[in-house]
């Protein structure tokens, strides 16, 4: 079935090789003329990370990806940056970057998400504003966002502050300009937040049409006292933009003209109807009716321009309907300039048509909510499991997190003062540190801000009390209430995100605010019976996911018995060796610089004593500690930590434990361990997920390499078995199927590992690919579906490191290079493990105009012309339309 994202391999290789000059040749307006339309894409992830380690642990629910930032970014934030239009046979005839012409949002902690873990999507979504800049005008298509998606309506007036200024300032580092205009999560508004908006120079903002009252036409010398119309059931006509009048404000014009000192901001409604459709429909599935839907909102009354307007959660094109960037590509650069309608954003179309009418708002709304905003703090009905759950516990939620930012408030308050000249200034400007934190960055910042020269320990004080205001804005972020159940994710997430605002000001004011807060927790009950409340939730999944440095120690120490090649046994660090520095080694934001290190081993025994100060490089707390870890084999660790007491202790503690190990036993090493350290050992279950899990696979490596000998063995003692069932049409045993899967399996991942090493050897990788193609052919043979996800991955890295060298590498062989890298492409298909071509696409994609140009000049100046057609008929098997050009150079 041929998608709507499918055209003509003609038209295709036509419109796309023109796609940029139909919009950047055209006469830039100054006035509205036509039909204009903007497809707002509203990108964001609630924050995932740990509070403790700023960074997201391993999700099991998102596998096979690591966790659901990657999964959702692999469906939907790539595929947008690298949207494909295909012809009807499947082919690439162009790579489009949606967000060149999507009107959107990304969430600032989305976006730090983005620039650390796939920094190509990250600044070809920088490089789409920068075009969308040029194309309109100077008006790029990105707008900001309020920092963390909290509901402004229900934050006080400083956090609605610090988030439009977090929001507008993290914008300002990424994107090079200031923003025009705001997102605000969940659209949810009031007239307290547009004055804040306004305050902040935010010129516009985005809402749904159910959220206006009523409207009328802007007062003039004509027509000084114009009557409102009614549109509080979403009639407002969202073709135009509006001109919003703070409330004290409704008298805004003066003898026909605006009064300058009445602030406003201008609001754009979206076309209700069709975002609907979007999120709730198949319209966008096909590019066509997508467009059929979007033109059924263009008004005949032959008004000079219009503006049609839709807004929907951006991860709905890919993670929520699979595939429709696709649509969404060919409709911005081929449906919608066929109608004749220009692709705009807001801040553009703004910049063309100045509202002519004025706007009220309802008192509080949002987009998801038909109650106001009562989805994040009453059991109003929004997000329940079709009333199967009530949502009783979001007031006490509600009501104790208000509560403890109040607290919080006041310890800030009094202790800020202390060590900043204006302390909230230092909070709203705090942004700049969570941007960069190096550390001369941050001596900048407190050298600004502070009373006077802070000792290490008032600096310290001073990022601990930044810190915790942090969290205290992470912890009301909108995700908590907006499901069916507190003990969910998003709820346990946000009363981390509290605890660790709690622990925060323990450290800085020596308060104890935990009893309070899971007290009120107590009122709000959870719909699942082994919780029974937010009190048992909190003590249950949010005090166990507690991290101190005792934790982070422990972690090193475990850790520190494998995967370090510059360890050796019975190896001895410390500060008088002749090593040039101590041993330092990141663990997640805490650095951990190792001041001695003694492991030796004994039978099955391991011992690794060590000294480590730990340094967080978040608020430069630190600690100086001191571990013991014994390794009795198999899964059995026992870890015991205490503070580095000095040298002389030290050294005591390292010869008694060192001798007991001599005995050989691990009760009495264990038993000096609990002597020397006291009763609160650390096990491999202490480790943070990432390295427990990196560690049991370590661990299990021998079993599994038994295990695979003796399946290798099945499968071979009972191969022409296998294959008379097969002949004979009959089903084969599950033992010996499963037997030849998994032997075939681990041949490829062996094979592939190997392949991987020899890349650059012609005659061992001539030898690795005829291996791979024998295996293809018995798994196909014996219909084997080889799982082995990481060999998909390798495979596909192969062959983009392969086409790169083809195509960047001057001293390469080429017909050995495109003969090679034929050959994994098809291994790749043969052996049915869903390899993907994309990245190898984009590559060549990128190269292809350098290509023909190659091919021009080699036909103009009558060279051989059989490097050309080899790098053609390569873009063929990479799923890539060359045939117009073939037809020309083959």
């Amino acid at each position: 079935m041929t998608s709507a994202a499918e055209m003509p391999a003609s038209t295709g290789s036509r419109s796309m090789s023109n796609q940029s000059t139909a919009y950047t040749q055209q006469d830039p307006l100054r006035t509205a003329s036509g039909v204009y339309v903007a497809v707002h894409g509203h990108f964001y992830q609630p924050p995932r990370e740990n509070p403790y380690l700023d960074a997201i642990e391993r999700q099991p629910g998102a596998a096979p990806f690591h966790d659901w930032n990657e999964r959702i970014h692999w469906e939907c934030y790539r595929p947008n940056a690298f949207a494909r239009v295909l012809n009807n046979r499947g082919e690439v005839l162009g790579i489009v970057n949606n967000y060149e012409y999507f009107s959107f949002n990304i969430g600032p902690t989305l976006m730090s998400w983005l620039e650390r873990h796939d920094v190509e999507v990250y600044q070809r979504i920088l490089e789409a504003d920068r075009k969308s800049c040029d194309r309109l005008n100077g008006h790029g298509n990105a707008i900001a966002q309020v920092y963390n998606h909290i509901i402004m309506p229900l934050a006080n007036e400083r956090d609605k502050q610090t988030q439009i200024h977090w929001g507008k300032e993290d914008f300002r580092s990424r994107f090079g300009r200031d923003p025009e205009g705001m997102w605000l999560a969940e659209a949810a508004v009031d007239y307290a937040t547009l004055e804040a908006l306004i305050a902040e120079g935010i010129r516009f903002i985005v809402l749904a049409p159910s959220q206006a009252q009523r409207c009328r036409p802007l007062p003039n010398n004509e027509n000084p006292h114009p009557g409102w119309h009614e549109v509080g059931g979403a009639q407002i006509d969202s073709t135009r933009p509006y001109r919003c009048y703070l409330k004290d404000s409704q008298e805004s014009i003066v003898n026909g003209q605006e009064s300058k000192n009445k602030p406003y901001i201008d609001i754009f409604f979206y076309d209700g109807p069709i975002s609907r459709d979007m999120g709730f429909s198949d319209v966008v599935y096909n590019s066509s009716h997508f467009t059929g839907r979007i033109g059924s909102a263009v008004r005949g009354d032959h008004r000079p321009a219009q503006l049609i307007s839709v807004a929907t959660d951006g991860e709905t094109f890919g993670h929520h309907k699979k595939g429709t960037e696709k649509t969404l590509a060919y409709a911005f650069i081929e449906e919608f300039p066929r109608q004749g309608w220009t692709v705009t954003n807001f801040a553009h179309y703004l910049s063309l048509e100045a509202p002519a009418w004025e706007v009220e708002l309802k008192p509080v709304t949002a987009w998801s909510c038909a109650h106001g905003v009562d989805r994040w703090q009453d059991d109003c009905g929004c997000g329940g499991e079709g009333g199967v759950w009530h949502q009783k516990w979001r007031r006490p939620l509600r009501d104790a997190l208000n509560w403890l930012r109040d607290q919080l408030v006041e310890v800030y308050d009094d202790y800020g003062r202390q060590l900043f000249s204006d302390p909230w200034q230092a909070r709203n400007e705090y942004i700049e540190v969570m941007r960069d934190r190096s550390p001369a960055n941050i001596n900048r910042f407190l050298n600004r801000h502070q009373t006077h020269k802070l000792t290490a320990a008032e600096q310290v004080d001073a990022l601990r009390l930044l810190e915790m205001q942090r969290h205290a804005m992470l912890m009301f972020t909108s995700c908590g209430w907006f499901f069916e159940e507190i003990s969910r994710p998003e709820g346990t997430q946000i009363m981390r995100y509290a605890a660790r605002a709690m622990e925060l000001a323990g450290d800085v004011a020596g308060v104890q605010l935990e009893k309070g807060f899971v007290k009120r927790l107590g009122l709000a009950p959870s719909n699942v019976d082994i919780f029974k409340h937010g009190g048992e939730i909190y003590r249950q999944l949010v005090l166990t996911a507690q991290v101190g440095f005792k934790q982070v120690a422990a972690h090193y120490a475990i850790t520190s018995l494998f995967g370090n090649s510059d360890r050796k046994p019975t190896e001895t660090r410390n500060s008088a060796s002749k090593l040039p520095h101590p041993y330092q080694k990141r663990v997640y934001c805490y650095t951990a610089n190792e001041l001695d290190y003694q492991m030796q081993r004994l039978g099955s025994l391991t011992l690794a004593m060590g000294q480590v100060k730990l340094v967080s490089e978040i608020t430069w707390e630190s600690e100086h500690l001191v571990f013991a870890v014994l390794h009795l084999g198999g899964w059995d660790f026992h870890c015991c930590i205490q503070p580095f007491e000095g040298r002389r202790s030290y050294s005591q503690l390292k010869e008694k434990l060192f001798a007991a190990l001599e005995q050989a036993s691990a009760a009495h090493t264990i038993l000096a361990m609990t002597q020397l350290f006291g009763e609160e050992p650390f096990s491999l279950q202490n480790l943070f997920a990432e390295e427990r899990h990196r560690i049991m696979r370590l661990l299990s490596q021998e079993t599994l390499a038994r295990l695979n000998e003796l399946y290798t063995q099945t499968y071979r003692d009972n191969y022409g078995v296998m294959m008379a069932f097969h002949r004979d049409e009959l089903e084969v045993p599950q033992e010996l199927q499963v037997a030849a899967e998994i032997a075939l399996g681990h041949r490829c991942m062996m094979t592939l590992r190997s392949l991987e090493q020899d890349i650059a050897e012609p005659q061992l990788c001539a030898n690795h690919l005829v291996e791979l193609e024998a295996i293809a052919k018995e798994a196909k043979h014996l219909h084997c579906r080889l799982n082995i996800h990481d060999g998909k991955v390798m495979l596909e890295q192969l062959i983009l490191r392969s086409l790169w060298q083809l195509l960047h590498d001057p001293n390469g062989t080429f017909d050995a290079d495109i003969q090679r890298l034929e050959r994994l492409i098809d291994i790749g298909y043969d052996m049915n493990i869903g390899i993907s071509l994309e990245r190898s696409q984009e590559l060549y994609f990128s190269c292809l105009h350098q290509i023909l140009s190659h091919c021009a000049v080699a036909v103009a100046s009558g060279k051989d012309t059989h490097q050309c057609r080899h790098l053609l008929k390569l873009g063929q098997k990479l799923a890539v339309d060359v045939s117009p050009w073939l037809s020309q150079f083959g």
